[in-house]
């Protein structure tokens, strides 16, 4: 039997359009809509902050770091004649070296350190919590405070120092009047001073390693450092590389610690790039080139963090 023209033909079930979407899932989208206004409102403090103190400054330096500018008169526009200066100033290069060398010495040694004592903290010792205090009050310790202290366990008359290395029987070093000790002497108590920020890190990565994966591989017989090795390592991947570009930074803009203890000396063997920045700003007021040394100075910790990325990815494919 025909059907004609104008009758409605009834759809197979297979040929039926696809159903509605339901309406939680638009309430679903709904409420991700409104908790990212949310987010971003929260970030906006923080976002106006770092614009206004981090941002605009350093758009700032990097225009007056082509020009000549001593604060009480205008800025007059040079080119990069600054940073020609700049490469021939035996200053400037002496502490580009030092802060290298400093952070050279500080970021691994603290790194290593900080893991060490992290998975020390991490086990289940008595009085674990006072521990953990103990090496976190540094941090939060002034670094006037901290220097001044170190200045006398490193005096090398009266210091507590050379008086531990004479119950040994070991000469007595200079320690920070020295120019071949002094940049590590300062190292030294870099290192100890910001132990316990990365060891917190370490501990917070620690707490979040799959212990499933601890017990499946100590099951397949795996042994203390094969499970650290194989499980635990891996899985502190991003805190190794947070460590890492923390520590970098904090270590090139080294400065409180170098003023209070040795104003760049004996010799300008401590003198790093901080310091020598604020030597040109504050005392002899060539703000257009100590914009140019900070210009150079971000430059050089992008460098650095850009080469740890790269490690990291090229260690993680």
């Amino acid at each position: 039997m025909t059907t004609s023209m104008d009758e409605k033909v009834t759809p197979s079930p297979s040929e039926a359009p696809p159903p509605a979407a339901p309406r939680r899932r638009r309430k679903h989208s709904g409420m991700v809509r409104s908790q990212r206004r949310a987010g971003y409102v929260l970030m906006a403090p923080a976002m106006v902050n770092i614009s206004i103190f981090l941002g605009l400054p350093l758009v700032l330096a990097f225009i007056l770091s082509f020009t000549d500018y001593g604060f009480f008169a205008p800025p007059e526009f040079i080119g990069i004649d600054n940073y020609i200066e700049m490469a021939g100033d035996p200053d400037f290069q002496i502490s580009v070296v030092n802060t290298i060398v400093y952070t050279i010495m500080v970021v691994p040694v603290a790194m290593a350190l900080a893991l060490i004592v992290a998975l020390a903290l991490n086990m289940p010792i008595r009085a674990r919590g006072t521990y953990r205090v103990m090496f976190y009050v540094p941090v939060v310790t002034a670094t006037v405070s901290v220097a001044t202290v170190w200045l006398w366990i490193l005096n090398p008359s009266f210091g507590l120092a050379n008086q531990i290395l004479a119950l040994f029987g070991l000469p007595p070093s200079q320690w920070l009047n020295s120019p071949d000790t002094a940049l590590m002497s300062l190292a030294m108590v870099g290192i100890w001073q910001g132990l316990g920020a990365k060891m917190v890190i370490y501990l917070a990565a620690l707490q979040g390693v799959d212990p499933a994966l601890v017990e499946a591989a100590r099951l397949d017989g795996a042994n203390r450092w094969q499970v650290f090795w194989n499980v635990t390592w891996p899985s502190l991947g991003p805190a190794h590389f947070f460590v890492f570009v923390t520590s970098i930074i904090a270590s090139f803009q080294v400065f409180d610690l170098v003023y209070v203890t040795t104003q760049g000396g004996p010799a300008n063997a401590t003198r790093v790039l901080v310091y020598d920045i604020y030597q040109n700003a504050f005392s002899r007021l060539q703000l257009g080139y100590a914009s140019a040394e900070s210009v150079f100075m971000f430059a050089l910790i992008a460098v650095f963090i850009a080469a740890g990325l790269w490690l990291q990815r090229s260690k993680s494919e």
